[in-house]
């Protein structure tokens, strides 16, 4: 089970109503996109919280399914939790490829949440660590001084406050986004997330 994940007791929830068997949407971690749905029963939840590999009760083949074990593109446990009435699941994420079988990132075709965006630019920036600096202005930033960054959010900054003021929507737009960028290369630099950043606005609003 990985160190985010909340337990779940299955004693506590109502797997009778469904003839053993709780229906389960999974959402990426990051992007808060829904990726897919499938069905647990006691030992795939039990299996998925013990391996941290999210595991289904496949109907068709009436076993167990831990996802991605043909494909590889494993779904790793981030949070699990059960809804109000206690007789469906709701699991975290991260995919290690595409989820659906088509090779699309989601079993969904609906449009996704504008936090996708945010996820898939977080990811990518994780993802150029050990990238080749000559190839990637990512893994330069990465790699070199933690000051350049903090300098280039400084910039940004003041580039997103000239546009707000004295130029059109898509060059503020076209600022904000590269202050967006920068200011999650800066958290990757510090090793946090924008998940921390979201938990700090989460702390404010109550």
């Amino acid at each position: 089970m990985t160190s985010d994940s909340s337990t779940i007791d299955p004693a506590t929830l109502d797997f009778a109503k469904m003839d053993g068997l709780l229906p389960c949407v999974v959402q990426d971690a990051d992007t808060a996109q829904v990726l897919m749905l499938g069905y647990m029963n006691e030992a795939a939840l039990e299996h998925t919280q013990e391996s941290g590999l999210v595991t289904f009760y496949s109907r068709s083949k009436e076993r167990l399914w831990t996802k991605g074990e043909s494909s590889g593109h494993t779904l790793q446990l981030v949070r699990l939790s059960a809804d109000c009435d206690s007789d469906a699941l709701l699991v975290l994420a991260r995919p290690q490829g595409p989820t659906c079988h088509t090779g699309a990132v989601s079993c969904f075709s609906a449009e996704p949440p504008a936090l996708e965006m945010l996820g898939r630019l977080e990811r990518t920036v994780q993802d150029r660590r050990g990238a080749d600096p000559q190839q990637s202005y990512t893994a330069r930033l990465l790699q070199g001084e933690p000051r350049r960054a903090a300098q280039k959010v400084g910039e940004e900054g003041v580039e997103v406050a000239l546009a707000a003021v004295t130029q059109s929507d898509e060059a503020l737009l076209g600022e904000a986004a590269d202050l967006l960028y920068h200011l999650l290369v800066v958290l990757a630099l510090r090793g946090l997330r924008l998940q921390d950043v979201t938990s700090v606005l989460r702390q404010r609003s109550h």
